[in-house]
């Protein structure tokens, strides 16, 4: 359990591409709200969020690569670097998942490097989606290695667009690997506070929702990204 508000862990989250401009300034009115940690976004929005949270405390979050991760690394940093011009303090990127699978360690890292470099380079931080349910446990092992060797700030579970999403064992195991001091995020299918709890007790430091309302409030929510 954890003393810490739960709100304050919670990346409120809205990825669907059909998702209007007013979609999106609801998710932003809803975070400053309930004190959310960040609202996550696709690069689109970033410096529409980044302007409707201003002065909130809520920190703007975009994604990389998603949610594939199969986009070329030099396009992943050109798009990292935008969407921290446009005012992201933090990227979720997705690896290179093809590489994951292959067991190429180097190519992994190097992509992700690539990217950690590019963001650090404006003081934002970077979170890696290894997408877990794509992955067996030794490659589950081998992805979260490889971003704490490229420098991740922290690893992510799940994008929520390729199936599956967190659970315990594998936020337990990504904190086995990547030990203390990298955050772990659990992301996909946590919609209550149970949920949310069951995270944080096996390691997770952030949790990526858009059910965060319904998980402050004791609530179900659903899990509509």
């Amino acid at each position: 359990m954890t003393a810490q508000p739960i709100a304050s862990y919670i990346d409120h989250t809205l990825l669907k591409p059909e998702a209007s401009r007013e979609d999106i300034l609801t998710v932003c009115r809803e975070a400053a709200e309930y004190r959310f940690k960040a609202v996550c976004v696709n690069p689109v929005w970033v410096s529409t969020v980044r302007n409707e949270l201003k002065g909130s405390g809520v920190l703007t979050c975009s994604v990389i690569g998603f949610p594939l991760g199969a986009t070329p690394t030099e396009v992943k940093v050109f798009e990292a670097r935008g969407a921290v011009a446009d005012g992201a303090d933090e990227i979720d990127m997705v690896i290179n998942i093809a590489a994951a699978r292959a067991g190429d360690s180097e190519r992994l890292s190097a992509d992700i490097a690539a990217v950690a470099k590019a963001v650090h380079e404006s003081g934002a931080i970077l979170k890696v989606i290894i997408e877990t349910s794509l992955l067996n446990g030794e490659e589950k092992v081998l992805a979260c290695q490889a971003a704490v060797a490229a420098g991740a700030d922290f690893v992510k579970t799940s994008t929520g667009f390729n199936g599956g999403g967190a659970t315990v064992e594998d936020v337990a195991l990504m904190r086995q690997t990547v030990g203390p001091d990298v955050g772990v995020k659990a992301s996909g299918g946590v919609r209550s506070v149970e949920d949310a709890m069951a995270m944080i007790d096996a390691g997770a430091t952030r949790i990526g929702a858009s059910s965060g309302i319904a998980i402050v409030k004791g609530e179900q929510g659903t899990s509509a990204y």
